[in-house]
């Protein structure tokens, strides 16, 4: 007997598992506030040299603002002031518009001496200026959503072979501990080092709860609905970036920031005692009587019949990661899902964590980031039963690697096929999670998707770096991004459909019906 067939004999699909959706998804809509949050935390304003501490007020008492600014800070050929320069010595000639001495101003220009003066217009407080990473130090500040996601690479394989090993639900339990501690010492960092090395940490954490969430959503319904419970799952994520926008435009100071979208997880420790673990892992697992109580628990809410219970597969040995090259038809499921995965991160995360160029605030960027998810999910829902979760798959990259490609010909300002790419992009994140969920089975689904999210975190912690060649080409970004697209895509139409297949219980069921 298969486990589906355990569930009909429970009630199918019912209150029960809708409530297990509802209660796991709940705290997933934490994820995108710490997942997104250097946007904010770490955005560089609009900033110049210092020059007041070299000022004498007898000499300058006299000048407005403007014209100490003309003294001391040389204009760039676009004819805005220079963030990274200043006069060695004050240039009277320039405040004179004397033209002959203002020539020879270029060779008294140098570094920033005393520090830098930032606009707290839109930011009171950020990483950037509380240790000036600008200018030289700008990779210094980027880097910091590198150290966040290489912690998340790290911690999706822990989370994944952990989970298989000692079960999703006590997993999840440690992630949710783990983030808040992490990111609650994360917001009381006196340095750089030690912020840097904390949000490592807070991102090995989190990443438990992303990957943990919807293996044990799915491993609790059938066959028919495991569409709309991975896009229903999605949704969370879609929550949450929809909410940063409106966090993050109130709360304006770094340290605030990381405690407003950190305390939430108090309350995700709480709901987490409602939240049953995963039968299907009980039983292969050789926990019988733990899996006939969640059943018979799953049958009482469901108000289904009595069902006859019947061990099904004997107790599992212990798996690793070994176990998803060990077989022939795994071995190339593992390797093309990997590739797919980092190609999907990495063109999403190019697009979500560059949110300056639609030409409005930083804020209505992320929310429209946000908002367009919701059409985009809605979009999968609908085609994903009709055409097949590998065509879904390697389409939606496609499709986003061609809105990249002719952003770069539309002006700064214009470029509504971001947004499209965008709309591209997560639709294709959405299918991957679910995709990837039904490929694997469960004595190593965890593991695999432990593995699957270490290629996409790779992918994402080298997305910032990226962006950053842009200072060496202003297309070269968006050329990588796009190429990568079409090649997970490509790697993605070698996949296996998984539509309405039952999910695999052991290796074997993968190796011999696929």
């Amino acid at each position: 007997m298969k486990y589906e067939n355990l569930l009909d004999e429970t009630g199918g699909f019912g209150r029960f598992q809708i409530c297990i959706v509802i209660l796991i998804n709940l705290p997933g809509i934490i994820t995108p506030w710490h997942f997104l949050l250097n946007n904010f935390i770490a955005a560089i304003p609009s900033h110049r040299c210092n020059f007041l501490a070299k000022e004498n007020d007898s000499i300058f008492g006299n000048l407005t603002e403007d014209q100490k600014t003309v003294l001391h800070i040389p204009v760039e050929l676009s004819g805005s002031v220079s963030s990274c320069k200043m006069f060695s010595e004050p240039q009277f000639a320039l405040l004179n518009n004397i033209s002959s001495e203002a020539e020879n101003a270029s060779s008294a220009i140098t570094d920033c001496q005393y520090g830098w003066t930032y606009d707290t217009s839109k930011f009171s407080s950020t990483i950037a200026t509380e240790w000036d990473l600008v200018c030289d130090k700008k990779g210094l500040n980027q880097a910091t959503a590198t150290f966040f996601f290489i912690g998340v690479m790290l911690g999706a394989v822990a989370f994944g072979y952990l989970s298989d090993k000692f079960g999703r639900k006590t997993m999840l339990l440690v992630s949710y501990i783990l983030s808040f501690i992490f990111g609650l010492a994360s917001a009381f960092s006196v340095s750089y080092v030690m912020f840097a090395i904390l949000r490592f940490l807070t991102g090995m954490s989190f990443v438990g709860i992303s990957i943990i969430s919807i293996v044990l959503c799915i491993e609790w319904v059938d066959i028919k609905h495991r569409t709309l419970v991975g896009v229903f799952g999605s949704m969370a994520w879609t929550t949450g970036c929809v909410l940063l926008a409106l966090i993050a435009y109130l709360i304006r100071d770094w340290r605030w920031l990381l405690l407003a979208v950190t305390f939430p997880l108090l309350i995700a420790c709480v709901i987490w005692c409602w939240i049953p673990e995963s039968g299907r892992w009980y039983l292969v697992n050789g926990k019988v009587n733990e899996a006939h109580k969640c059943l018979t628990k799953c049958t009482q809410v469901n108000k289904g019949k009595n069902f006859r219970f019947v061990k099904l597969e004997e107790k599992s040995k212990n798996y690793t990661y070994w176990d998803l090259v060990r077989t022939p038809k795994l071995r190339r499921i593992s390797a093309c899902t990997g590739i797919v995965w980092f190609g999907v991160a990495f063109t999403y995360y190019g697009l979500s964590l560059n949110i300056s160029g639609l030409g409005v605030s930083i804020y209505m960027t992320q929310f429209i980031y946000g908002a367009i998810e919701v059409p985009s999910k809605c979009f999968v829902y609908l085609i994903l039963d009709k055409i097949g979760r590998r065509r879904c798959q390697a389409w939606t990259l496609i499709f986003t690697a061609a809105c990249i490609a002719i952003n770069m010909f539309i002006p700064t300002g214009k470029n509504f096929s971001t947004i499209l790419g965008k709309f591209f992009s997560e639709a294709s994140f959405s299918i991957v999670y679910l995709y990837t969920t039904e490929l694997f089975p469960t004595v190593i689904r965890q593991n695999g998707m432990g593995f699957t999210s270490f290629m996409a975190r790779l992918g994402v912690a080298v997305a910032p770096l990226v962006i950053l060649l842009e200072d060496v080409w202003r297309l070269l970004p968006p050329i990588i991004f796009s190429s990568i697209a079409v090649l997970s895509a490509l790697v993605a139409f070698l996949l296996p459909e998984t539509q309405n297949i039952r999910l695999p219980e052991t290796i074997e069921d993968v190796e011999q019906t696929r």
